[in-house]
């Protein structure tokens, strides 16, 4: 079940934070949009009051969050409430997913990456936003979470443990972008975006949806019967079988039926 009880009471200031931290907000934005893609139809999961969905002119959401929802419909944004494990969408329907945070409140990190997997079209983008747990930021979050309102329920991770998930959820394409380089109350201006992670406290990690996932099971399966080929050769060369209308790897995989 969504851990939504802070995020209910204390909308108001959740909201505020943007207002309080704009060059932190703003340098967030050029992270993400140094990985988004341009056009097509997107959504972001996890909304919240629809700053990050504004701002990059996505007009729907989905937000587990009452009072997080009502704030984000007024500013324009189609919320829907739900949450990122179990999307109320067909198949194929979106040509990117955003996530910003998202990912460290969900309870169950697999199922929220499978349902954005199986909404998103062939070929499709997931953007993932979300404070690098290595970092300074990070460690400082992970530090005082239990005296913050809203992180004292994440689970922050690093870029790696993230990138994992997403390969176990047949993404593959990863591209890493990251920003804030300072403590947020030294941020007077928009932070730079640089490749990569293991700098920046807020990361951003773009992955693709396979065009064609048989194509890579069948490349696997190759691979594989490769493998036993290279153990199993020596030993079928020395009897007396012939391979002239027959190749060694139909051979195999007519022995595995």
């Amino acid at each position: 079940m969504a851990r939504t009880d802070s995020f209910d009471r204390y909308s108001l200031r959740y909201d505020s934070w943007f207002e309080k931290y704009p060059f932190v907000f703003q340098s967030e934005l050029e992270a993400i949009r140094s990985l988004l893609p341009p056009g097509g139809q997107g959504i972001e999961i996890g909304v919240g009051t629809g700053r990050f969905a504004l701002s990059l002119s996505i007009t729907q959401g989905v937000e587990p969050s009452k009072a997080m929802a009502d704030i984000a419909r007024k500013r324009g944004i189609e919320a829907i409430e739900g949450v990122a494990e179990s999307l109320p969408f067909p198949d194929n329907h979106f040509d990117f997913v955003l996530m910003v945070t998202t990912i460290c409140f969900v309870d169950d990190v697999e199922q929220a990456l499978r349902e954005s997997h199986r909404v998103l079209k062939p070929g499709g983008f997931l953007i993932l936003g979300f404070i690098d747990r290595d970092s300074f930021l990070g460690q400082k979050y992970s530090k005082d979470k239990l005296q913050n309102v809203f992180y004292r329920d994440a689970t922050f991770y690093s870029p790696g443990e993230v990138k994992q998930y997403l390969q176990q959820a047949n993404f593959s394409h990863f591209e890493f972008r990251q920003t804030l380089f300072n403590p947020l109350e030294n941020i007077k201006a928009v932070e730079p975006v640089k490749e990569g992670y293991g700098e920046g406290s807020f990361v951003v990690l773009q992955a693709q949806k396979l065009e064609n996932n048989k194509s890579n099971f069948d490349k696997t399966r190759s691979e594989k019967v490769k493998g036993v080929l290279y153990y199993l050769a020596p030993a079928l060369l020395d009897t007396d079988m012939v391979f002239s209308t027959i190749s060694l790897s139909q051979f195999v995989c007519s022995r595995q039926k």
